[in-house]
């Protein structure tokens, strides 16, 4: 409990402060790349040695491939606040944000009282993961080149979605050790707020909230329209979530997912795997912050006019769009197969994501059956709907070329197995093509992504604790 004295002024600082919290944001330098594992760590040990009674270092955990695991705690709140980057390793935005948090919260007295807190801050959960993403850091600009060097780990290998899982047909208990981390820290902090630092490729800025905060969705909605950035108005990640307002979505449990894909007459367990962290923190009665940032922008992926096409043609091309592409993908796996001896992480991605391919497909398909689904489609989901085929197109395609590519760089690939890929990169490079022949695709400036994540964290983090101190 905070005493009155305490509440007053945190109160106090909050008030007004999305005003200091978006000029902090508009304020970064511009920035053009990302930082690599082992330059991302040095950068944070150098803010811990320069701020030794500010900055508290501590191992909480090791990497499958032995990297530790450090958790960089500032300030002496109350409250904890989680925050960790890399969640994703092909979501590098938040390298920058949680430097930038970083940075801020151990050298502004300021802006460290305004949002009174114990902050936790890890700044690459998954370094194993982040490794084999570095290979388009240095130019991220490029969709090809990025999907070219695309990794995303299997759905159980995400740290994200490898929590501990028991609900109704689905059980899992197989935790990674940077779960198992993660997992530590949050039952020793029993975190007021948890904020995961993930990014999208293509659209608008939308968020994963764990409730509805007084003031919180006013603020997410200022603070990108003050950077120049627009608000996705295209098909959500997923059908089953639910809007607290334009953008801003619930945060998704793995139970509600299952619930969903078990009303459309599917398996859940082919889809669902391990929980989420939503799932574990809520125990603790954690609230879920999630600030989603795309890459690249398109004028139609905001556009919510009517596009005078049915909305249920448009699930039935992305279904028949993700059948092909899990069909394609399935012969040139399962040829490939035989061959293959590396059991890489790329193969093992490709052998979870390929079969999933047809399993959304038959949730579109399903989808589109459904009543209200007949109705005219808006040009941002005409879009979105569109373009979803092409993001998988392009990060499964790569990996699976990627997995080959692993045995013939080894020099263990068979001519047969050389043959294999070179008949799917012929097909890839079509893909790639197709992706790059869309008109009006812009590239976002990072600064101005990373300026939204920090904000918005910082925002909420406020809006949360005015709450709690009331």
């Amino acid at each position: 409990m905070t005493s009155t004295a305490t509440s007053t002024r945190t109160a106090d600082a909050v008030t007004g402060s999305i005003g200091d919290i978006i000029d902090r944001a508009t304020r970064m330098a511009p920035l053009h790349d990302f930082p690599g594992v082992d330059d991302l760590l040095a950068r944070f040990d150098a803010i811990a040695v320069a701020h030794p009674g500010r900055v508290t270092r501590r191992r909480i955990g090791t990497s499958r491939a032995g990297d530790p695991i450090h958790d960089y705690a500032v300030g002496t709140g109350s409250a904890h606040i989680l925050v960790y980057a890399g969640v994703h390793p092909n979501e590098p935005i938040g390298f920058h944000t949680i430097q930038r948090l970083a940075e801020d919260l151990t050298a502004d007295d300021a802006l460290l009282a305004a949002v009174d807190a114990t902050w936790h801050l890890i700044p690459c959960i998954d370094p194993d993961g982040t490794r084999l993403n570095e290979g388009w850091f240095g130019a991220p600009s490029s969709r090809s080149h990025y999907a070219r060097n695309f990794y995303r780990p299997a759905p159980q290998e995400q740290v994200e979605w490898s929590f501990p899982l028991s609900y109704k047909k689905a059980y899992f208990d197989r935790s990674m050790p940077e779960t198992q981390a993660l997992m530590r820290l949050i039952d020793e902090t029993r975190p007021a707020l948890l904020v995961g630092l993930h990014n999208a490729e293509l659209g608008g800025v939308y968020y994963y909230l764990g409730r509805d905060i007084a003031g919180a969705v006013a603020d997410l909605h200022a603070i990108p329209e003050a950077l120049g950035l627009p608000l996705d108005a295209g098909e959500p990640e997923s059908a089953d979530l639910t809007a607290l307002a334009p953008a801003v979505f619930l945060a998704p449990l793995a139970t509600e997912h299952y619930d969903y894909l078990e009303s459309l007459g599917l398996d859940p367990v082919a889809d669902v795997g391990g929980g989420g962290s939503a799932d574990y923190a809520r125990r603790y009665g954690s609230v879920t912050f999630v600030a989603e940032l795309p890459y690249w922008t398109h004028p139609d992926a905001f556009d919510t006019r009517p596009s005078g096409t049915d909305y249920a043609a448009v699930l039935r091309k992305k279904a028949a769009g993700l059948g092909d592409l899990s069909r394609v993908l399935q012969h040139a796996l399962s040829s490939a197969l035989p061959h293959l001896v590396l059991d890489s992480p790329f193969l093992r991605a490709s052998r979870a994501f390929i079969p999933m391919m047809a399993g959304v497909g038959d949730a579109e398909a399903r989808r589109a059956e459904l009543p209200e689904s007949s109705r005219v489609a808006t040009t941002a989901e005409v879009f979105t709907n569109e373009d979803t085929v092409r993001c998988f197109r392009l990060r499964f395609g790569g990996m699976l070329l990627r997995a080959i590519d692993a045995e013939v760089d080894a020099g263990v690939a068979p001519a047969e197995l050389r043959l294999i890929g070179t008949e799917l990169a012929r097909v890839y490079d079509g893909w790639i093509a197709e992706s790059e022949s869309v008109p009006g695709i812009t590239v976002l400036p990072i600064e101005k992504l990373v300026g939204v994540q920090y904000a918005s964290t910082l925002a909420v983090a406020a809006r949360l604790l005015a709450e709690d101190a009331s």
